[in-house]
């Protein structure tokens, strides 16, 4: 392999593994006697190609290394950027603040990270000392600087030092709440030492990090959805994420715990996270709640932005973004944080970033990503439910929907078909994110489930879309008193089940925010509208759903909660229809539905013939409504037909 080749191989190595990368952070490079390959700003280690990497001229990068800059510290990082950009050869690529350091580094390879075990280490008090004893001289260790052309200088001077008493280069340098560089001329070489830093200080760990898996609290539903309320302001709704794991429980338990997770340990704490956190210790719903107002309205006061943190006794850690991608960043670099902390007490305990420190990066906007821009659409950041939605209009409406910057949650029987719909949902997706949640809409516990997986994932729901239903043909001398059963369980008890359920965190939600609306949406049918011959079980079901959806629109109004019936006409490509086993074509072929129809096809064409428009209602018909439904706020209670022209309202 070329050395480039090489480059990207370790990054995407080291890139995918969370003991040492977190959100994308770290850089690597390669470098020749002339140019310098480096990771370029805004790419992740652990999907790089060579495209991803900056191209530098290293006789202009010595240059820049001599050059005398402002004595105030942003107009000073400001020139050193400008230069670092005019020594790109690459074009469309920004250097990362850090590539000064690869050039002074003679090794043709180098990579540094943020490894959560070293920074362990790096973040304890006693850190200098230990590490002396952990390594003695073959490690060089550099205290804390700010980050950029600052940390440059001080590690360029340090290992000018080191390189005058050692007559050599050390293996790896570490930086005091920051990271560590490991330089060598070959990426077996890099991984090596990577390994023999990892193990000398995991033999010195004397508390493990505690595990377990995250385990919801049983009032999540009643106070996370009006946290995500309150720290929203005018239309940037936030998402939110939830983890209540035995990490996090041990921060949570008390102020003289959390005060260990209270302060920044490095600046990629601050870049994403912020450098202040919340933490509530109330016992009640009605006392979190309350504190949680106050202190987040005394918070956004003081600082001129929401909070990015809120660890809550007995519920958990929760991460505020301005969307889902956002949201996952926060959770992780917080958790690595508390991580960090944990492991730091083996080490004399967390030693955080100095208020001085803090300010400096706090300022440093430029380096902040705006989270904002990754995620437009007509229902960006929306947190949709959509039951059924493995396949058939579910999944049409949900593909439409998360192409709108939607955030879908998938709920469906089908495990495996949900897994895969989820997939591909996401592949299309921007900063916004889907889930798939195994779901019998029929059954109350697992609906709850539902609900606060929906929490847990985005912080609370906005859209819940009713579309898992059944169909079973017959007429009164064939229907089974099971079919009838099962089709009026899963097409109209379900239905009512699913908004007692739901109408509760919305009502919670709007209770905290005056101007929100919610929206619930059930995907009747056009057999909702008029009869339908041997088949009126279905139809009856559908009838009685739309009684449903107007009597919950007149209860729900009051609490601005709109809900409203889509009557699609059929799909005919769809698997409730063109299924060649169980599909209603099949079905009402058997049935005798159709008279004198001899074939599937004579079942497809009769119903084509039906439509004025001879065709079928295709997802993207229905998705159009689902939106119609939620930018309009004079509608509620309606059956809005969309047939083609087959039914048309009085």
């Amino acid at each position: 392999m070329t050395g480039l080749e090489q480059l990207v191989a370790i990054s995407r190595k080291y890139g995918r593994d969370s003991r040492y990368v977190i959100a994308g952070g770290g850089n690597t490079s390669f470098k020749t006697e002339d140019r310098l390959y480096v990771k370029a700003s805004g790419y992740s280690l652990g999907t790089i190609t060579e495209e991803g990497f900056a191209v530098l001229d290293r006789q202009r990068l010595n240059e820049i290394s001599t050059k005398q800059y402002s004595d105030k510290a942003l107009e000073r990082e400001a020139q050193a950027s400008a230069d670092l950009l005019a020594a790109c050869v690459s074009q469309g690529r920004k250097p990362s603040v850090e590539t000064l350091l690869h050039n002074i580094i003679s090794a043709r390879f180098v990579v540094h990270l943020h490894p959560t075990m070293i920074n362990g280490l790096m973040s304890s008090r006693d850190v200098e000392r230990q590490t002396a004893l952990l390594f003695g001289d073959s490690v060089l260790y550099v205290p804390y600087s700010d980050p950029g052309y600052a940390l440059f200088k001080r590690v360029a001077i340090a290992v000018e030092e080191y390189w005058a008493e050692y007559q050599r280069e050390p293996k790896a340098i570490m930086l005091q709440n920051h990271g560590v560089f490991v330089g060598a001329d070959t990426v077996e070489e890099i991984e090596r030492v990577y390994e023999e830093l990892f193990s000398t200080i995991e033999n010195h760990i004397v508390m493990p990090l505690p595990e377990g898996e995250s385990q919801i609290c049983h009032n999540l539903s009643e106070i996370v959805p009006a946290i995500r309320m309150i720290v929203s302001q005018g239309d940037d709704i936030k998402t939110l994420r939830v983890i209540n794991n035995p990490l996090v429980e041990w921060f949570a338990q008390d102020e003289e715990h959390f005060a260990k997770v209270a302060n920044p340990f490095s600046p990629d704490s601050i870049i994403y996270c912020r450098s202040k956190y919340l933490y509530i210790s109330a016992q009640s719903i009605e006392q979190i709640l309350s504190e949680a107002e106050s202190k987040i309205a005394a918070y956004k006061a003081q600082n001129g932005y929401c909070p990015k943190v809120i660890l809550i006794k007995g519920v958990g850690l929760i991460s505020i973004g301005e969307n889902a991608k956002d949201c996952a960043i926060v959770e992780d670099v917080y958790t690595d944080m508390m991580k960090i902390s944990y492991l730091a007490q083996s080490f004399g305990g967390e030693h955080s970033m100095t208020p001085e420190q803090i300010v400096f990066v706090d300022n440093w906007e430029s380096h902040r990503p705006n989270m904002k821009a990754l995620n437009v659409g007509r229902v960006a950041n929306k947190i949709f439910i959509i039951t059924g939605a493995a396949q058939g209009f579910g999944k049409g409406v949900a593909k439409s929907l998360i192409e709108q910057g939607a955030n879908i949650v998938v709920a469906d029987l089908n495990e495996c078909t949900g897994e895969q719909t989820v997939s591909e949902l996401n592949a299309s997706a921007k900063a916004n994110r889907a889930l798939f949640v195994k779901c019998d809409i029929t059954d109350v516990q697992s609906l709850n489930r539902l609900i606060d997986s929906t929490i847990c994932a985005f912080g609370g729901v906005d859209v819940f879309v009713s579309n898992a239903g059944i169909a079973r043909a017959g007429d009164l001398e064939t229907m089974s008193v099971e079919n009838f059963d099962l089709i009026a369980k899963v097409n109209y008890k379900a239905y009512f089940l699913s908004v007692q359920a739901v109408s509760r965190v919305m009502k919670l939600q709007n209770r905290y925010r005056e101007d929100n609306w919610g929206d619930i949406i059930q995907i009747n049918s056009k057999s909702g509208l008029r009869g339908s011959k041997a088949n009126f079980a279905y139809a009856g079901s559908k009838f009685g759903g739309i009684g449903l959806t107007q009597s919950f629109a007149l209860e729900l109004a009051p609490y601005r909660i709109k809900v409203n019936s889509i009557c699609p006409g059929n799909y005919y490509d769809g698997p409730l229809w063109s299924d060649p086993v169980d599909g209603l074509f099949v079905q009402f072929l058997n049935a005798g539905k159709v008279p004198g129809a001899k074939t599937v096809e004579d079942v497809r064409e009769y119903y084509l013939a039906q439509s004025p428009m001879r065709k079928g209602c295709a997802p993207e018909d229905v998705s159009k409504a689902v939106l119609y439904l939620i930018e309009q706020t004079c509608e509620t209670g309606q059956a809005l037909p969309i047939t083609g022209g087959q039914v048309m309202l009085n």
